[in-house]
């Protein structure tokens, strides 16, 4: 099993730069530390987004190191709104914006005439170790899984609130903590022989996953951006169920367990309904709140741009036979 300090209880990541070493070290002291400025660096990159994960996970588990004060500190606060308003930016530059939603929505149900991507690739090519690369990747956004959306339920109103409960009391296993999507995905790296622990991999998972989590964080903790929120979140809805049923064929091709394969038929029944559910939480937040729709849009071309990047990382690698992690899993070779 892969070693890393993340495996350890509540411990701070290893930095992965001099911003992500800074965090680090002012989490090791008292809340009220002196906070450095935000350096120059890419918003996408390893060390950016692993120092910008670091602050998100206060608001989380936190860290037994850590003194809880650090959560509200100003501060850090004032170093992490930098960090948001960076990452911001460069995603409105990535992406067209615009207010269509119409045409957003469509182009989620829209499926190319030539399959591509990842879980095709899995389906139809991959082998055991693809899978479980892939497991440890989505591990990190997985132990969270629908956490984030609950920050939105106190800022909707109506149908739109009601709707949104509707969704997430499925997410968290109907009232059953066996249920609970989290724990599937849990029970999923238990069966592949992976550590089921919490963020057990994060040390090993590059940038480009992280930046999806962090996207789902700072959305979640604004309520500035519920909108993109919601967006977010029925591209998620929208788009799992078929990618869920690409998954159960591609286990199929191999000896994996059947809490693998429950994870994904799972989500294959479950996000068929709440994509309709979701458009009933769009439908009804833009009619008491139209001024949102740009928003709304913004998170679901968010979601796709990082989604995007995170295939063609996971893909360029894969192509060149080598691991698409920050270092190998054990015994990837012999499978």
């Amino acid at each position: 099993m892969t070693t890393s300090r993340v495996a350890e209880v509540g411990a701070l990541p290893t930095p992965r730069g001099e911003l992500s070493a800074q965090v680090n070290d002012l989490l090791a002291g008292a809340p009220g530390s002196a906070v450095p400025p935000l350096p120059d660096l890419d918003p996408y990159g390893e060390d950016f987004q692993l120092a910008l994960h670091t602050c998100y996970e206060l608001h989380y588990h936190g860290y037994e190191s850590v003194d809880a004060g650090w959560e509200w500190d100003p501060g850090l606060l004032t170093l992490r709104a930098a960090m948001e308003q960076r990452y911001l930016r460069a995603l409105r530059d990535d992406v067209p914006g615009g207010a269509d939603l119409d045409a957003e929505l469509e182009n989620l149900l829209v499926t190319p005439a030539e399959e591509s991507g990842v879980s095709v690739f899995l389906r139809d090519e991959g082998r055991p170790w693809h899978l479980r690369e892939y497991f440890v990747h989505r591990s990190i956004y997985h132990h969270k899984e629908a956490d984030p959306y609950v920050w939105a339920i106190p800022r909707l109103r109506g149908q739109a609130k009601a709707s949104l409960v509707a969704v997430e009391f499925d997410e968290f296993g109907g009232g059953r903590a066996e249920r609970v999507h989290a724990q599937l995905y849990a029970d999923l790296l238990a069966d592949a022989g992976l550590d089921p622990g919490y963020l057990h991999y994060l040390d090993i998972v590059p940038a480009p996953m992280l930046a999806l989590v962090d996207m789902m964080s700072l959305f979640g903790l604004h309520r500035a951006w519920r909108g993109a929120l919601v967006g977010h979140f029925a591209n998620v809805e929208i788009t799992s169920s078929p990618g869920a049923r690409r998954m159960a064929e591609a286990l199929g091709r191999w000896n994996f367990g059947p809490a693998c394969t429950l994870f994904y038929t799972e989500h294959v029944e479950a996000d068929a309904v709440h994509e309709q559910v979701m458009r009933e939480v769009i439908t009804d937040l833009l009619a008491r709140e139209p001024e949102l729709r740009e928003s709304v849009v913004f998170g679901i071309q968010v979601t796709n741009l990082l989604e995007d990047r995170l295939a063609e990382h996971i893909m360029g690698c894969w192509r060149e036979d080598r691991t698409s992690l920050r270092e190998p899993l054990p015994d990837a070779d012999h499978d």
